[in-house]
């Protein structure tokens, strides 16, 4: 999805920004008029999470186990900044023993053998497992990553729990073909599991990235090694342990938590993987298929990095716009790949939009994301709390006018006031690189055409949203702009069945939907003579 939202194959914090390198109060002297936000809401009590921590170790074979250096690291509470568990550090060692693992249950277990109904009622039964424990899982995913609890157990968690149903529907509903070749020959096409299947995912999305990953491998009768993001590594432990208890065979889904440069280096340039998926940084993900080449060139999915246009055409409804763009930037806390970070609005509502789109951050709520009504916690460390201090700072030194926010909310944890900038040029650091965090940025531009091409003129293709009444508008700009997915007076919307994926350096293949099946199936042909045939 992009940088900083994984662990990353080379260090633990790619960022350019360090919390050293921060004025604060510089920043905020040289902007005019901006709205200063209250810290009281940051500083009071903060909700006790109502959850215990019971899985910290690796999950191997089915087992939990610690890592084989005895090693662990701390996982953290991005409210405060304090350890919440130490957890097994698993290395190169631990990804052999659960390939190994992984590749025995392919080659000799019974997951694979299985037949797809058997599968999909095990994928039925996980996913009635997970709606059961919804809020102990929502609780816990909330704890390590700071997202709202509201998002985490009414938007997310249903989905999860929807995606792995979508998926045991699939199960047994992979066909093959029967081909009219020119001659005496029967051919038939066989759509075959991969074998093992190696998968990287972040910390922005942990659960719903597991969900994307695991839910079409399973399906496709694979196993499984998954690596978690540093940062997250504590929900899918707890899922994986469900999935055991609905009776998931041992070595079909092993779990390794620990670093980019040992864990997922390893991962991706082991010789007895045959997949990798990867969630990430572009950056990253080159790296990612690289090893995967150099290996034993290993298929390949990527997802990857965005930088979002989000057009709001002279036609709209203007507060209804204001509203979708703020949720399209600052959802997440702004951790999100497809976020619309790139607010384009027409020149002739431009200064209206900018206006209320200032109000409306200002109105956004921050705080203890435990809390009802929150709407934004805390970043997710304190390298993802710098990086975006420091392209705040970035944006102000270039001359983009800073309407409101532009520092630190309160002063423990990682919250970052919500923030918006007008006058922004392409050419300016925030207008290309991947913030991932709350900082909209307002374009104003003329016509169709000039947005098409501005729109266009980045290495990335992941996203775009559009906010018009006119249909031939939205014609033109859905087939204009190279990305994957383009929305239409909505943003963010992720259903099962809708597939995902960036045009570009965003990304290579797709993921949900019939899609991402295709990622973990192999395509065999079989050719057969035929002996006087009664037809062709």
């Amino acid at each position: 999805m992009a940088a900083l939202r994984i662990s990353s194959l080379l260090s633990r914090s790619s960022s350019a920004f360090s919390v050293s390198s921060l004025s604060l109060g510089k920043i905020l002297s040289r902007g005019k008029s901006i709205h200063c936000f209250s810290t009281a809401a940051a500083v009071e009590e903060l909700i006790t999470p109502p959850v215990q921590i019971n899985h910290t170790q690796l999950l191997i074979n089915g087992q939990f186990v610690d890592a084989a250096s005895g090693k662990t690291f701390p996982t953290y509470d991005p409210r405060t900044g304090e350890v919440i568990a130490n957890v097994a550090e698993g290395d190169a060692e631990d990804i052999n023993r659960a390939v190994s693992a992984a590749r025995k249950a392919f080659d000799e277990g019974p997951w694979p053998r299985m037949s797809p109904y058997e599968r999909s009622r095990i994928l039925l039964r996980f996913a009635d497992l997970a709606e059961k424990h919804l809020d102990e899982i929502a609780a816990l995913e909330t704890w390590n990553n700071g997202k709202p609890y509201e998002q985490a157990a009414k938007g997310e968690l249903p989905l999860f729990v929807r995606l792995f149903r979508y998926y045991a529907g699939w199960a047994d509903k992979i066909h093959g073909l029967t081909v009219q070749a020119d001659g005496l020959h029967h051919v038939q096409v066989l759509h075959e599991p991969i074998g093992v299947a190696g998968q990287i995912i972040p910390w922005n999305f942990p659960l719903m990235m597991f969900a994307w990953k695991v839910g079409p491998a399973l399906a496709c009768g694979n196993t499984i090694v998954l690596k978690t993001a540093e940062q997250t590594p504590l929900t899918a432990l707890v899922v994986a342990k469900l999935f055991h208890e609905a009776g998931l065979p041992p070595g079909v889904l092993n779990i390794v938590s620990g670093f980019g440069p040992t864990a997922g280096a390893a991962l991706a340039s082991h010789m007895d993987v045959d997949k990798i998926a990867f969630t990430g940084s572009t950056d990253t993900g080159k790296i990612v298929q690289q090893l995967a080449a150099q290996s034993n060139l290993k298929s390949v999915t990527l997802e990857l990095g965005g930088k979002s246009p989000f057009i709001i055409c002279e036609d709209a409804d203007i507060d209804q716009a204001v509203e979708l763009a703020h949720f399209a930037l600052f959802f997440n806390q702004g951790q999100c790949c497809c976020a619309g970070s790139r607010t384009f609005v027409h020149e002739r509502v431009y200064d209206e939009f900018i206006e209320k789109a200032k109000a409306r951050a200002i109105r956004r709520s921050v705080g203890d994301p435990f809390k009802k009504g929150i709407e934004q916690g805390p970043q997710i460390d304190p390298e993802q709390f710098a990086k975006v201090l420091g392209y705040i700072k970035s944006g102000v030194e270039s001359n983009a006018k800073l309407e409101c926010g532009g520092g630190r909310f309160g002063s423990k944890g990682y919250f970052v006031q919500p923030t918006v900038f007008s006058n922004v040029e392409d050419d300016m650091l925030i207008a290309k690189e991947e913030i991932f965090g709350p900082v909209q940025t307002i374009l104003k531009y003329k016509d169709l055409s000039e947005v098409i091409r501005r729109a266009n003129a980045t290495r990335y293709g992941l996203a775009a949203g559009v906010f018009t009444q006119n249909l031939d508008t939205a014609n033109t700009l859905t087939r204009a702009l190279r990305v994957g997915t383009v929305w239409v007076n909505c943003f963010d919307v992720f259903d099962a069945a809708i597939p995902f994926g960036g045009f570009k350096m965003s990304g290579v293949g797709r993921e949900k939907g019939v899609y991402s099946l295709n990622n973990y199936l192999q395509v065999k042909a079989v050719v057969t003579p035929l002996k006087n045939p009664a037809w062709l």
